[in-house]
């Protein structure tokens, strides 16, 4: 297979419409050009590889069968979404996925009219759907048009309890609506919870092959009168103990489970959906994460994330690490403290890899907890697990801890109970964009009474918090880091806790004090080493903890400079708020301080690398040293490259 994979078919498909012209045997090839053209892109640029692939044939088939972008196809996650683009009109661009300036690597607005609605997180394509349906029916007005919509959704998606409110509702309307439950019994970690377990029983009593037989013979009895035709349908299938009893006690008629990767099924169920369905309808399909490329059906994630990779081998071509991952660091250390401490464990939605808590429960399994995309309930079990006399650290990404937000209030800050929260991939996270930018956790928690919010400037200070975390028995604690690798900075044999509420001078200087919240103290340093070329030496101060501040400290820096720079990896209303708000408090403005902030703009920053999505944010060395400059008065035209 070669970068540029021979695709005759594909080549004459601009549009979905394009597919309406061809056979069903010229889809089922078309279905294998489209797997081969996802593998050879993906092999340039990295990305969701497993997902994907796992849809191919399912693409293929909603296209040809509906009429996007007047029928809403919702992905659900929508990093399934590549060969979708593929077909959308996206193929020319399809090898830029996840680069600045490039396509997205989920389904965006902004980017396609074939896109009605984005999801980078999961669980939210139901209720899209359903209020797609409902505006179709009051007769909303949609540049598109206004046709059927079809929330395509993954059994791990399908966990969280966003998924089944939505069902509930949409089965109360009776609206028309299509849910297909992509079933690949992985979401990113392999699922977890009774209803994974309730799936897997769905058709676990036969053999597949005679699932398929069976849904087969299913296919010949739907063309009659839509329903009964459904019911005969399920009834074949009960009688091999199949059924789909939840679904239908929420008011959807259930059709399945069929082979996801057969055409023959697909494309005849389907096409008697679209001619015949009158309310909600879930279709069950079965696929395999990372279909068609043995790479990635026999890793262990399926191929979800990948970096660029050899296409005959799989092997990832990865950059050679200089320093462990900021995760990494955290995994580890929490795994030395529970070898120590057999009161701590450990709480992940989904995302034991990502969070790095795969690696402590190798060794204590007991002691580790994946509750599924749940993170609301992960939360408050968190709060249980402490108020029961444990020592919980709840890990999760930045973005999906807002999901458990009002849990954070209401079930831990109000009732003080000591759950550690590990907030990863704090700040801007390149390659994801900004549905995983971690903006806003500074100023979510940190204004919460009782809280205490930490941000690890290196790898060796996120030893420290972690530590420090564990220590903490007073009331609820978070700390937050980035993804990717530390700088490199000497390590300490073991984490140590640090005193609450106090930072540490980093360097000392005159007239202008930079007062750093994470790890933008990298950048803040080489800012300063540029800076003292031109006789300017700042003094730099690692804040380390926004909740509580340290009083002493800043004052300290406010009342020995003319000037104070605060910046940090998040969002207005966050650490550099609450730093202004004691100076106003203490009357520190009153007498000339020059005090500026320096936090993300006000916009949510595209994909592209890291470095350049902090450059466009204005937070890297060399805005950093500009706003040193005209804080000072000192013209920025003239200053040395």
């Amino acid at each position: 297979m070669t970068h540029s994979p021979e695709t005759p078919l594909l080549d004459r498909v601009i549009t979905p419409a394009d597919l309406k012209r061809l056979s069903d045997a010229e889809l089922e090839q078309l279905a294998h050009e489209l797997r081969a053209e996802t593998i050879a892109a993906v092999s340039q640029t990295g990305g969701h590889l497993g997902a994907g692939l796992g849809v191919v044939e399912l693409t293929v088939a909603l296209h040809a069968v509906f009429d996007a972008p007047r029928d809403k196809i919702i992905w659900d996650v929508s990093h399934q979404a590549y060969p979708h683009k593929i077909l959308t009109g996206r193929r020319d661009r399809i090898r830029t996925l996840r680069m600045k300036d490039g396509l997205s690597g989920f389904t965006k607005r902004s980017e396609s009219p074939f896109d009605p609605f984005g999801a980078g997180h999961s669980s939210t394509s139901i209720s899209a759907a359903l209020g797609f349906a409902v505006a179709r029916d009051l007769g909303g007005v949609c540049d598109t048009g206004s046709g059927d919509a079809i929330a395509v959704i993954g059994d791990g998606a399908m966990s969280a309890g966003m998924a089944y409110e939505a069902m509930n509702n949409a089965g109360h309307l009776g609206k028309r609506l299509i849910v297909i439950l992509n079933d690949n019994e992985m979401s990113i970690a392999p699922p977890t919870g009774a209803m994974s377990s309730y799936l897997s029983r769905l058709y676990a009593e036969a053999p597949f092959q005679d699932l398929k037989a069976a849904a087969k013979g299913a296919v010949s009895l739907l063309p009659g009168p839509f329903r009964e035709g459904a019911k005969r349908a399920k009834e074949v299938l009960k009688t091999m103990t199949v059924g789909g009893t939840l679904f239908e006690e929420l008011g959807f008629d259930y059709i399945g489970p069929l082979d996801g990767h057969d055409l023959h099924q697909l494309l005849p169920i389907l096409r008697t959906v679209k001619a015949r369905a009158t309310g909600p309808i879930l279709l069950h399909v079965l696929t395999k994460k990372g279909k068609g490329y043995a790479p990635a059906e026999g890793a262990a994630d399926r191929g979800h994330a990948r970096a660029k990779f050899d296409l005959v081998t799989g092997e990832q071509k990865k950059s050679p690490s200089n320093a462990p991952s900021y995760t990494k660091i955290f995994a580890r250390e929490l795994t030395r403290l529970a070898a120590e401490d057999s009161r701590i464990c450990a709480v992940t939605a989904a995302m034991p890899d990502g969070t790095g808590l795969d690696l402590m429960a190798e060794r204590y399994s007991s002691r580790v907890f994946d509750v599924g995309i749940a993170e609301q309930h992960g939360v408050t079990f968190s709060a249980g697990l402490a108020a029961g006399g444990l020592k919980p650290f709840c890990a999760m990404y930045s973005t999906f801890l807002q999901r458990g937000y009002d849990q954070v209030v209401h079930d831990v800050a109000i009732q003080r109970l000591p759950v550690r929260f590990a907030i990863d991939r704090a700040g801007l996270v390149g390659a994801d964009g900004a549905t995983h930018a971690g903006a806003f956790d500074i100023a979510f928690m940190a204004n919460l009474p009782g809280m205490v919010v930490m941000a690890a400037a290196d790898e060796a200070e996120l030893m420290h918090m972690v530590a420090t975390a564990a220590a903490h028995d007073e009331g609820p604690i978070a700390f937050r880091y980035p993804r990717g690798e530390g700088s490199g900075v000497e390590m300490p044999e073991k984490g140590e806790p640090l005193e609450i509420g106090r930072g540490r001078i980093m360097r000392e200087g005159a007239r202008v004090a930079i007062l750093s919240f994470g790890t933008r103290l990298s950048e803040v340093m080489k800012a300063c080493e540029r800076l003292s070329a031109r006789g300017i030496s700042p003094t730099v101060a690692d804040a380390r903890f926004a909740k509580p501040l340290d009083r002493e400290l800043i004052l300290k820096l406010a009342a020995e400079h003319e000037a104070l720079i605060t910046i940090e990896e998040g969002s207005v209303g966050g650490f550099g708020s609450h730093v202004v708000q004691l100076l106003t408090d203490e009357g520190a403005l009153d007498h000339g301080l020059k005090f500026r902030s320096m936090v993300l703009p006000d916009t949510f920053i595209d994909h592209a690398s890291p470095d350049a999505m902090y450059e466009a944010a204005g937070l890297d060395a060399r805005h950093i040293e500009d706003k040193v400059l005209t804080t000072l008065g000192v013209d920025v035209l003239s200053r040395k490259a």
